[in-house]
């Protein structure tokens, strides 16, 4: 039986922007704006589906893991490495 793949990944989250995208690293935090607002956890929940989206993975494979009400998550990523998760991002 092998071992479940998965990494915690560093995300400072900008909420409220025009459109959600990765921005690039801001020091070892990956910046992402969110276009949703950040009431009732609709941004969080549009962070992770985007970042599902992104890296092909299903929703439920994505998630805060610390920081629900900060700007400066951990996101537990499962089902790829840390350095796949980022070339498919497009910021290896």
């Amino acid at each position: 039986m092998s071992e479940a793949t998965f990494f915690l990944l560093k995300v400072r989250a900008v909420p409220n922007a025009k459109k959600t995208q990765v921005v690039g690293f801001l020091g070892e935090a990956l910046k992402i704006k969110v276009q949703a607002v950040p009431e009732g956890g609709r941004a969080n929940r549009e962070l992770t589906e985007f970042l599902a989206g992104a890296l092909g993975l299903p929703r439920g494979n994505v998630s805060v893991q610390t920081g629900e009400t900060a700007r400066d998550k951990l996101i537990r990523v499962e089902g790829l490495t840390c350095e796949d998760a980022l070339k498919r991002l497009g910021v290896a």
